[in-house]
């Protein structure tokens, strides 16, 4: 789909005429090569000021997107027609971008649904949004053996069954039919959906009282972790979004205004939701590997149907040790000699649900399992597996990144290593290679003590 630019010098102009107030600040590219960012333009600013407050009713969420929708019947459709997917903010948030992206791309005597202030503001995101969604398949393939390689397959999948899904609830409708299915006069390709996946995915806030948002203007400022961070999002006593001054900052003018998209976040969440790794990060932080039931597990079937964590566990670094975190671990290492049991149970309208038990108690939720184990007399034997299960998935990746490495020298060979996402997802590479290792390492001396002389049986 075609989209429609206004170039950044505008902005200004679209903030006066939507009432966004600013003090000291304004929207500029920055001199960091970042492109555009939010920075000072006056001396003096301290104390926790408010640098920038938006309007309420110009603030993306849940709740107002069904308010749009209440005088724009055509989003409306769209909205009603997928059901319960325009019922989470994403859902709904990504029907509207693609609502305005839509308008503006057909003539104006063809033109669906109502012009807003956000009909303009999606006119000044930058054209491209350079997240792994929209790499080549040479790039991506360079993602093999890091945890971003599960995540970003999964990611694709999940998009195409969306797109997927917008299709056969729309095409019944003469406009989507038209102006988006249509092969003679259709408009909307996949790419599209993946535009305003990543517009919401690297904008988006998790602001207080309201959930997760988009809040234009805000949404400017580039992300800064630690003590580089200079200010922070909120919202005031009416509901408006505003951006704070940290306490203690005091910028210079012409200095940029930072906020962190999540110090705790992994590496592999930064390149994967807003497409770069700081150079400076030293840690992985955290990442996930996917993990399955052994097929000659006889519960395995049972096991993935009462499961309601994600299958597989999280490594987190924090403090120079290793933890995990993940309730799958836990049904993997416990099987029916041990005491779990599936039921088939009626349910009061007549329904059979599958129930999950432990020597004879019903669980009533499974994250409760590891505590229910660690009363047992065998803990340590639960445990032992636990760790040896995490220890030989830790083993496998570490296997599968050294096997890759091949590749991913042949691609710097073929291409300028210097340009991204090569240099990103080498910095994974290697973040995540240190974290797993000393995981293994961890988790090795965990097994040995565990299994060894010293281990305690039935303590």
């Amino acid at each position: 789909m075609r989209r429609h630019y206004l170039p950044p010098t505008a902005l200004q102009t679209w903030a006066d005429l939507n009432n966004i107030e600013r003090n000291g600040v304004t929207v500029a590219s920055t001199l960091k090569g970042r492109g555009l960012g939010v920075l000072t333009t006056a001396e003096g600013l301290h104390n926790e000021a408010v640098l920038v407050a938006v309007p309420l009713h110009l603030v993306l969420s849940l709740e107002s997107v069904w308010i749009y929708a209440k005088s724009d019947q055509h989003l409306k459709q769209v909205l009603d027609s997928v059901g319960e997917y325009s019922q989470s903010a994403r859902g709904a948030i990504l029907i509207f971008l693609l609502m305005q992206i839509t308008h503006s791309a057909l003539a104006e005597s063809e033109r669906i649904g109502v012009s807003s202030a956000w009909t303009g503001y999606v006119k000044f995101l930058p054209p491209t949004v350079p997240l792994p969604t929209f790499w080549s398949d040479d790039e991506r393939a360079l993602a093999a053996g890091t945890s971003l390689e599960a995540a970003l397959e999964s990611k694709l999948k999940s998009l195409d069954r969306e797109f997927t899904n917008l299709y056969e609830s729309t095409v019944s409708i003469g406009w989507c039919r038209k102006y988006w299915w249509s092969t003679d006069t259709g408009i909307l390709s996949f790419d599209d959906w993946k535009q305003v996946d990543a517009m919401y995915r690297s904008r988006a806030l998790d602001l207080p009282g309201t959930g997760h948002a988009m809040v234009p203007y805000v949404d400017m400022a580039n992300h800064a972790s630690g003590e580089a961070t200079t200010a922070l999002y909120d919202t005031d006593a009416d509901g408006n979004a505003i951006l704070i001054l940290c306490e203690g900052k005091r910028p210079q003018v012409g200095d940029e205004v930072s906020i962190t998209y999540g110090d705790d976040k992994g590496a592999c969440e930064m390149l994967f939701s807003y497409g770069f790794i700081e150079d400076t990060r030293t840690s992985a932080r955290e990442l996930f590997l996917e993990l399955d039931i052994p097929n000659d597990d006889p519960l395995k079937l049972a096991k993935k149907a009462v499961s309601n964590s994600a299958p597989g566990f999280k490594l987190v670094s924090r403090d120079g040790s290793v933890r995990w975190e993940g309730d799958f671990v836990w049904l993997i290492c416990t099987n029916e000699e041990d005491g779990l049991d599936f039921r088939l149970l009626q349910t009061t309208d007549g329904e059979k649900e599958l129930r999950v038990f432990w020597k004879g108690d019903e669980i009533q939720d499974l994250s409760n399992l590891r505590a229910l184990l660690e009363k047992e007399r065998l803990w340590d034997v639960f445990h032992l597996r636990a760790v040896a299960t995490l220890q030989e998935r830790v083993a496998q990746q570490l296997m599968a990144l050294e096997r890759s490495r091949a590749s991913t020298d042949l691609f710097k060979a073929r291409v300028d290593g210097s340009t991204s996402p090569y240099q990103a997802i080498l910095l994974l590479r290697k973040l995540e290679e240190k974290l797993m290792t000393q995981a293994y390492q961890e988790f090795e001396e965990k097994v040995w003590f565990e299994s060894g002389p010293l281990a305690t049986r039935g303590g």
